[in-house]
């Protein structure tokens, strides 16, 4: 390890010590050295011996900085790792920083496209609207036609902490099995790199904007959701222009109330958006938490969601989607064997599963949840509790559903915080019920001619020459086959004759020995002779 590393190691160290994070390495032999370690380290004693480990856990994180806040966001997700006094206090992580001085910004800003601010922007603000772990966002117009816009900026010192924290995180994930009798099912090396991968990605914020314009492309007229417009020929890797807009965070009830927003179709609409993007268009913005979603001062009776921050996005293939919407429908209708099959037939869990104790487990864990009405009965729970039953079954976590897991418990936590009496089932079956059939009747028929009649158009004129292509191939093909089996047959021939040329030899070498032991000189150098010769003969016939 680097100096830098090691002094960086002792802080984090001395942090997690500070809120009593000790008490997460677990009582066995083999950590016995770290538990004797930490009682020589006396200086650091737990200052928060008063509030439950979830929450020293949260405040250890904040206190480690942004990477950590993020990290912390992520393992939030992953309910399946945790018990939920612990997730449930990292899903309170908060993403809010300092923001770091405008000039700065400015200067970056410039460094990134290659001249003077005004060149492209007039009246920018170096003071910062927002503020988060990875970038900043600065207010200002276009010069060309005035629209308001915002640029939000890579932090310029952001890489080699990440770097730093990561390489850090890579080698605490390598401990984890070693000290955790549980530590290799957790597979902290792949946690950490998933984590890694999804900084990367919001590090680059041209991927940001394609995200963007498609969610916008995808939602184009629609009274749901609005997506601000991407300047995409002012973006930059580390700089992203878009429209700038106004709305009332979500999660500002007493707005929302104060200007009679129909607070039931605004609810409803949260959970059709999600299930629009996830079964209709397989692409859904998978970090919908209420800092990234804002409501239209417009039209309060027939409110419009407005959605921000499209650096994490999901989707699912085809088939996904189908067994999802599949298993939700036949959990809710208790089709327990139905549940337990899909699993199986999606490759979700292995083929070799038993069905029916498959099934017995997912009726245990989930049929209980039926003692409430299902208005009151969560999605999001529902999906977390079939996956965790699944795992104890050998499925693999998918990352594609575990970030759907997330969303859907973002979705569905700020539907009943706008609208307690929100039944999520009632709203979204009718979805789910019409998109399975219009996957499998008619109009999918249809549907699927239109989208391969441009290719048969194309292929039509080469019809006849592939056909007699084809008929060329078969003949071909045809001719090789009878030459294989002529050859096959004379092999078999050859290899007859051959058999009973080395049972003729076989046979004089053996009577000319047994005559010639026996001294009777009559005939056997002759019987043996010819009985080399047999097997030679037989020998070339099998080559």
């Amino acid at each position: 390890m680097t100096p830098g590393e090691i002094c960086r190691l002792y802080l984090i160290v001395r942090v997690f010590l500070s809120y009593g994070l000790d008490e997460l390495i677990p009582k066995m032999r083999l950590t016995l050295p770290l538990r004797i370690g930490r009682r020589l380290l006396f200086w650091m004693p737990n200052r928060h011996k008063d509030q439950p480990l979830g929450e020293r856990l949260r405040l250890a994180l904040q206190e480690l900085g942004p990477v950590w806040i993020k990290f912390g966001q992520m393992m939030s997700t992953r309910r399946d790792l945790f018990p939920p006094h612990i997730a449930d206090q990292l899903t309170l992580l908060q993403d809010r920083v300092a923001p770091f001085d405008g000039a700065l910004a400015r200067k970056h800003i410039e460094l990134a496209m290659g001249g003077p601010l005004e060149t492209w922007f007039d009246d920018f603000d170096q003071q910062a609207l927002a503020s988060a772990s990875i970038a900043q966002v600065h207010t200002a117009r276009l010069k060309t036609t005035g629209q308001e816009v915002v640029l939000k900026v890579i932090r310029p010192d952001i890489g080699p902490i990440i770097k730093a924290d990561v390489r850090l995180m890579y080698r605490l994930a390598g401990w984890v099995p070693k000290l955790m009798p549980d530590g290799r099912r957790l597979r902290p090396r792949e946690v950490v790199r998933e984590y890694e991968k999804t900084l990367l990605d919001e590090l680059n914020l041209l991927r940001e904007a394609a995200n963007a314009i498609q969610l916008r492309r995808n939602f184009d007229g629609s009274p749901m959701l609005y997506v601000p417009e991407v300047y995409s020929d002012y973006c930059r890797e580390s700089v992203l222009v878009m429209e700038r807009i106004y709305g009332i965070p979500v999660s500002d009830i007493a707005a929302l109330e104060q200007q009679n927003t129909n607070m039931k179709l605004l609810a409803e609409r949260g959970v059709q958006v999600f299930f629009t993007q996830v079964f209709r268009d397989s692409f859904f913005h998978a970090d919908m938490h209420p800092g990234n979603i804002f409501v239209s001062y417009e039209h309060p009776e027939d409110p419009c969601y407005i959605g921000i921050d499209c650096g994490i996005v999901g989707s699912l293939n085809k088939d996904d989607k189908r067994y999802l919407a599949e298993n939700f429908i036949a959990f809710f209708n208790r089709d327990y064997r139905k549940v337990a099959e899909l699993h199986v037939d999606s490759g979700w869990v292995p083929r070799d599963t038993n069905v029916e104790d498959f099934e017995f487990a997912i009726r245990t864990v989930c049929e209980p949840i039926f003692e409430k009405p299902l208005a009151e009965i969560s999605f999001g729970n529902v999906l977390l509790n079939l996956f965790n039953t699944a795992r104890r079954f050998n499925m693999e976590v998918q990352p594609q559903l575990v970030l759907l897991q997330k969303t859907l418990l973002y979705v569905e936590g700020l539907g009943r915080q706008l609208y307690p009496q929100l039944d999520l089932w009632t709203t979204a079956k009718p979805f789910l019920e019409s998109w399975l059939r219009d996957q499998v009747g008619i109009p999918a028929v249809i549907r699927a001619l239109k989208e391969k009649a441009p290719f048969w158009a194309e292929k039509l004129p080469e019809l006849p020459e592939l056909f007699y292509d084809s008929l060329q191939q078969h003949k071909l093909l045809q001719q090789s086959v009878d030459k294989l089996t002529s050859q096959m047959q004379a092999q078999r021939v050859r290899q007859g004759q051959s058999r009973y040329l080395f049972g003729v030899g076989a046979t004089l070498l053996v009577s000319g020995t047994i005559l010639l032991l026996g001294g009777v000189e009559l005939f056997p150098a002759w019987m043996m002779a010819a009985g080399v010769v047999a097997w030679i003969v037989g020998w070339k016939r099998t080559v």
